[in-house]
């Protein structure tokens, strides 16, 4: 249940909190406590109303209670529900309408009566919108008020779609969605262009006014806004933070989600609290040494015990002794984290005191040549996150693998395909019908039909050029695997499901490979999820191998993607680039060319995926050169698992 997981407040909060391990975990306990509450009101002879949102984040909430519903007899036929908002205009058939949402993930699979579900209507006229919402408030009264509001927070701190500036007081009304809003919705609608401008949603007062609230939140794209809602003021300008003055609410968050806030991020400034939880190991020692640098703007040798002791950091001065010591340490540890070698060097090349695998620790860190294996949720996630590193291992003579997991076709814009298709056309001296056709439909409309055949085609574009990219790289195509894993064709971006295909087709290459070295993408920000589901494919693939023996002989670098950076004290392995190495990387970038110029899903972020890539990797050169290491052009960042340890405790 969720009351056992509730953390002791600390001075910096003013809202209480639950942390789980994982999205599932805690989406369990959520659908535990509702689960009792339908129950408690059946046995009563009364109704439960549940406020329910949608999006990505109930998602597991929501399989969760269809499973209780199939496997332990829920019974939903006592429950009213409403709905926080909907996409205005929008018809309720359209795929992309939180009616059609609700029904394939909830109400298709549970008994909950028709006429006790109320969501907005989107498709409601504008000269009826006001008495619309009114009327659905009147609902909500009539129903007896929400007994169990379920909630997710988004990126601008919005609750339901009460944007930034919605006051306390604000009830179900027609709003404006914020820019940033529309975008993290894009993957949804095929585009910025086409996503709605506006939604109709439940008022702020409205939320309050349920007698239980839970928010909940996963994943590190989150963390920042969780930690501004949590321990910030309550303000209308982060609509979540009015949860603070809520009798019965509690943000139910995963760990990355709740990674950003001080009892996590730099909990030695929590006092006593601190003192009973607080373990210097390793990682925490980097953190808080790598913390006070930047704090005193000093580099990491330049600190002194003033520094340590002014910032509350006596008890670490304790542990080493003295600043001078305390130093080393975190320089160290930093300084280890680089090496020019990433695959380990070849013994036979090298001389007396060379560090020959530093930072490798696995059985296998002297083997040379490896079997390196680099996963790609999208055809281009290697070369925009890793690509010097990626050349850097084919150069130094290891054997490269490249698995592209996705497809990619729907990021490929119709024109991009319109224009092969023109090619095709005039350069073909048969004049295809169907090429001809559909250059016709595009030509007429702007547009191509939704079809599985322009899917096809979309992907052979997309796999092209990422055979064009690899051969820059210096992989060979017969070390290039396409896995085209069945989830990404399963629905939209944000109810995809993952089968136990997707998991077989994975390990079956980790088993043929048997690498040495797996990389694979661990920025679970995206904005369509992609990069989630297939950690999560990788997890449960390394579950079913978790016997072989030449695992415990393999490592696992995650490296993080166009969206997110790797903290300084997360990073195990940082590969230094040179100005070549930078360009190489740029022009295996540019071979992907219907993502360089219009890119379809940018999120949040304009820029196009080669100048994320050059100005992050020399922003981490500089991070490093600030705390007093070397100077290099760039700079490219991993963490480092063991794949019995990912098992376990993967960050999903």
């Amino acid at each position: 249940m969720i009351s056992e997981h509730l953390l002791p407040s600390s001075r910096f909060e003013h809202a209480r909190l639950a942390v789980f391990a994982n999205s599932q975990e805690a989406s369990r306990a959520v659908a535990a406590e509702i689960a009792a509450l339908i129950r408690q009101r059946r046995t009563e002879g009364r109704t439960a109303v549940l406020g329910l949102a949608t999006g990505s984040t109930p998602v597991s909430l929501y399989a969760e209670l269809v499973r209780l519903h199939r496997e332990q007899g829920l019974s939903f036929a006592n429950v009213v529900t409403f709905n926080l908002d909907e996409y205005h205009p929008l018809p309720p058939e359209h795929p992309q309408s939180y009616h059609a949402f609700m029904r394939a993930q909830l109400f298709d699979h549970v008994d909950v009566p028709k006429e006790s579900i109320h969501i907005p209507s989107g498709s409601v006229s504008k000269d009826r919108i006001e008495a619309h919402c009114a009327a659905y408030e009147e609902q909500i009264k009539a129903a007896g008020g929400i007994d169990f509001q379920i909630l997710g927070i988004g990126r601008t701190g919005h609750i339901g779609f009460n944007e930034p500036g919605s006051p306390r007081r604000s009830v179900t009304r027609r709003v404006t969605l914020d820019p940033l809003t529309r975008r993290d919705a894009a993957a949804d609608f095929g585009g910025e262009a086409h996503t709605p401008r506006a939604a109709l949603t439940m008022g702020v007062r409205t939320i309050l006014s349920a007698r239980r609230v839970v928010l909940m939140a996963w994943g590190q794209h989150k963390a920042d806004i969780v930690r501004t809602a949590i321990e910030g003021d309550a303000t209308a300008q982060v609509t979540a933070s009015f949860l603070q003055e809520h009798d019965n609410a509690a943000f139910i968050l995963d760990q990355a989600a709740a990674s950003g806030l001080t009892r996590f991020r730099t909990p030695w400034l929590l006092g006593p609290l601190a003192e009973q939880e607080l373990a210097w190991d390793d990682r925490m020692t980097r953190r808080a040494i790598l913390w006070l640098s930047n704090l005193r703007r000093k580099a990491v040798l330049k600190l002194t015990d003033d520094d340590y002791n002014e910032a509350g950091l006596q008890d670490l001065l304790a542990v080493h002794g003295s600043a001078y010591d305390c130093n080393l340490v975190g320089f160290y540890q930093l300084q280890h984290t680089i090496t020019g070698w990433p695959g380990g060097r070849d013994p036979s090349r090298t001389k007396p005191g060379d560090a020959l695998v530093r930072p490798l620790k696995s059985p296998s860190a002297n083997v040379f040549p490896k079997r390196v294996l680099v996963l790609s949720p999208h055809p281009d996630d290697d070369v925009i996150s890793m690509g010097g590193t990626l050349c850097r291992l084919v150069d130094q003579g290891h054997e490269v693998h490249v698995a592209y997991q996705v497809s990619g076709s729907g990021a490929v814009p119709d024109e991009a395909l319109w224009r092969s298709l023109q090619f095709l056309r005039d350069a073909d001296g048969r004049r295809d019908e169907r090429v001809t056709a559909l250059c016709d439909v595009f030509e007429e409309t702007g547009s191509l039909p939704a079809a599985p055949e322009i899917a096809r085609l979309k992907a052979l574009i997309r796999r092209h050029e990422a055979a064009a990219a690899a051969r820059v790289c210096g992989v060979p195509k017969d070390r290039l695997h396409f896995l085209d894993l069945p989830f990404y064709d399963s629905g939209p971006a944000r109810a995809r499901r993952l089968g136990p295909a997707d998991v077989e087709i994975t390990r079956t290459l980790l088993s043929q490979l048997r690498p040495h070295l797996i990389y694979a993408a661990g920025d679970l920000d995206d904005p369509h999820g992609t990069h989630r589901l297939c950690l999560r494919i990788l997890r449960d693939a390394l579950a079913g191998l978790a016997q072989e023996s030449w695992l415990n002989e393999s490592e696992l670098w995650l490296y993080r993607g166009a969206w997110a950076e790797w903290p300084l004290d997360e990073i195990d392995l940082a590969v230094p680039l040179s100005p070549q190495e930078v360009e190489r990387r740029r022009r295996a970038i540019f071979r992907h060319s219907t993502q360089k110029d219009e890119v379809v899903f940018p999120g949040p972020d304009q820029r196009e995926f080669w100048e994320r890539a050059d100005e992050r990797g020399q922003r981490l050169a500089r991070s490093y050169n600030d705390l007093g290491l070397a100077e290099y052009e760039s700079m490219e960042a991993f963490k480092r698992y063991a794949p019995a340890d990912f098992v376990a405790r993967a960050p999903l």
